[in-house]
């Protein structure tokens, strides 16, 4: 079987779950990773078997075996790292947010469009079995007509400093980037629509740095009155489950960020469930759906195509007006 051969750029944490889970995907293996210290690059390679390790990713970008690579540097190099993975030519899978700017992540589908290579940001939720279980329980008029989506997502990040990359001002810091896009992103997969106006409450770190923020997206009479309760925050851990909400019934998604299982209520009790049963962390989904895309010639992907990440980025530039 064909495999797509991938580079790590960056050694941070998500990127030694990302690694963790190849030991699941049979369409791709990870040959070389970049860190900005040689060390750093060494100690990963060893530690995860990989052949190649790079101090400096353009070191890596310029490998002609590397097919694609993995960005998960911090939010304010994504649109750099990207820019120059698509001018080498390397198909990219880059971290959430996708940049730090809705600018930024036009500028990078321009060049996209520009090339040949394929482009997602790595959105891995959307791709879990457990949300498109739930995806597929709307879809089948299960809940009846959608009204509410509650969802949120938090972690304290705790205590305070104003250089940790969370908090740091010049790393495009705050919870909104770092956290809050996955219960906006959760929105948006269900409900697919601009709000028509949103309510935000922020409270900002001594720095200036947003580090809890409630929201409330208003969709309109086109969803006949749909609504969206969203929260992030790094001073709380929240429940981080989200819900779907319709006229007959609901779905409860625990954990829904990394989401291994779903229900479905109708009142108070519970007439469906769906465990998915893996073994993996949950990032083998994106992986596999990215390598299909790769290997069969496509740019975009159907869960996640560009539009979705340019209505993320739109999403949470208004939000972020709202508390500026």
């Amino acid at each position: 079987m064909e495999k797509v051969r991938w580079g790590i750029v960056s050694t941070g944490r998500i990127t030694h779950q990302f690694v963790q889970d190849f030991k699941y995907v049979s369409n791709g293996e990870v040959i070389a990773v970049a860190s900005r210290a040689q060390e750093s690059a060494e100690a990963f390679a060893a530690e995860y078997g990989i052949p190649k390790a790079y101090a400096g990713y353009q070191r890596l970008l310029d490998d002609p075996q590397v097919d694609a690579v993995y960005v998960a540097t911090p939010h304010t190099m994504h649109y750099r790292n990207t820019a120059d993975a698509i001018a080498a030519g390397k198909h990219v899978l880059c971290e959430k947010p996708f940049t730090a700017t809705l600018r930024e992540s036009e500028e990078l589908f321009r060049l996209a469009g520009q090339s040949s290579v394929f482009v997602m940001e790595a959105m891995w939720t959307y791709f879990l079995p457990a949300i498109q279980k739930a995806r597929q329980w709307v879809k089948e008029g299960r809940i009846g007509k959608l009204r509410q989506v509650k969802a949120d997502f938090g972690y304290p990040q705790l205590p305070y400093d104003p250089n940790r990359r969370e908090y740091n001002a010049e790393l495009a810091g705050g919870c909104l980037l770092e956290m809050g896009i996955y219960p906006i992103g959760l929105a948006w997969l269900f409900l697919q629509q601009d709000p028509v106006a949103m309510r935000v409450v922020a409270h900002k770190a001594p720095n200036g740095v947003e580090d809890d923020v409630a929201m409330v997206f208003d969709y309109g009479a086109d969803t006949e009155g749909a609504t969206a309760m969203l929260g992030t925050s790094f001073r709380s851990k929240l429940q981080n489950w989200a819900y779907i909400i319709g006229e007959d019934s609901y779905i409860a998604i625990p954990n829904f960020w990394r989401a291994s299982e779903c229900s479905l209520y109708e009142l108070d009790t519970r007439v469906d469930h769906f465990e998915d049963g893996r073994s993996s962390l949950g990032f083998v989904y994106e992986t596999i759906a990215s390598n299909e895309d790769i290997l069969a010639g496509r740019r975009q992907d159907s869960i996640m195509p560009w539009a979705t990440t340019l209505r993320l980025q739109q999403h949470m530039a208004k939000v972020r007006d709202l508390f500026e």
